[in-house]
């Protein structure tokens, strides 16, 4: 009688662990601008620490924390243009540098997936250094279409304006105690800090979205979310054709805040700060070094 074969353990198989809803976002955040990466953590994984890296709350305290990321900037102007800057320039410069791609953590997934997560200041963590932002998301919102609305922490809204107030909500939630903390040094406050927070949403989003082949859509959908009229925000997408010196249409916007270059090099007034006429018809200089 032959022996029976002697069955083999069947081996276990670790399921795969669930997609982030925002992954694929990030990702082609980083592709279009590798100046950017974005981690998320998991709900038991400690902030990064040490080493670069900065918590977006002890920004937000205006204490410390805010003068030694402000080094950086400070040396950064002494370098390439050979002058010190003054206080509250440094200061503007080094808010721009991490209001830019903080509001990209939300303006991102909203445009790609419409999806737009909660991210208070005690969420993120910023190495500027290495152009990294760790995050922690908890909730998001999103439409009732979405696959997404089934997983844990999604929260659904009816149609795609009260998204655009979720996006809102989202950024001001972020921005706000951070405009606060870097608001005494920039010697602005009020209409002016969220009027640098509403170029920050638009001209962010513009860019990126420009990188990915989607710029008329993008000008389109900012011109909805940020229509003049949004408190706390101050002014508006307010994009316009300019010709270029080929004669050519080109999409502009003239800033609602000025970005204070002009004192490093007053020769080279951004095309579209609040300073320069409209009648010049320049357009827009697209570059933006959200880094340094």
């Amino acid at each position: 009688m032959p022996l029976l074969a002697t069955p083999r353990p069947t081996p276990l198989v670790t399921p795969p662990a669930p997609v982030s809803p925002f992954e694929d976002a990030y990702a082609r955040l980083t592709a279009a601008f590798p100046g950017l990466s974005v981690t998320e953590l998991g709900p038991e994984e400690p902030d990064p620490e040490g080493d670069g890296w900065t918590p977006a709350a002890a920004l937000a305290r205006g204490d410390d924390t805010v003068e030694a990321f402000l080094a950086w900037d400070e040396a950064q102007i002494l370098r390439d243009y050979g002058q010190r800057a003054r206080p509250d320039v440094v200061a503007s410069f080094g808010l721009h540098r991490y209001a830019w791609p903080a509001c990209l953590l939300i303006t991102m997934p909203w445009f790609l997936h419409r999806r737009v997560p909660r991210l208070p200041v005690g969420s993120v963590t910023y190495h500027r250094a290495l152009g990294r932002m760790a995050v922690r998301i908890d909730t998001f919102a999103c439409l009732p279409d979405d696959p997404a609305a089934a997983l844990p922490g999604a929260r659904v809204v009816t149609d795609e304006e009260a998204l655009r107030t979720e996006v809102r909500e989202a950024v001001a939630e972020h921005l706000g105690p951070i405009l606060a903390g870097f608001g005494p040094r920039a010697r602005r406050r009020g209409r002016a800090l969220w009027g640098m927070a509403t170029d920050e949403v638009v001209e962010g989003l513009w860019y990126v979205a420009g990188q990915l082949g989607q710029e008329h859509r993008a000008v389109s959908e900012l011109e909805l979310l940020l229509p003049g009229t949004t408190k706390p925000y101050a002014g508006a997408a307010a994009f316009r054709e300019a010709p270029d010196p080929d004669g050519a249409s080109q999409c502009t916007r003239d800033r609602v805040s000025c970005c204070m270059f002009y004192t490093l090099r007053p020769q080279d007034v951004c095309a579209t700060c609040p300073r320069t006429a409209r009648g010049a018809g320049r357009a827009a200089r697209r570059t933006v070094d959200a880094t340094g």
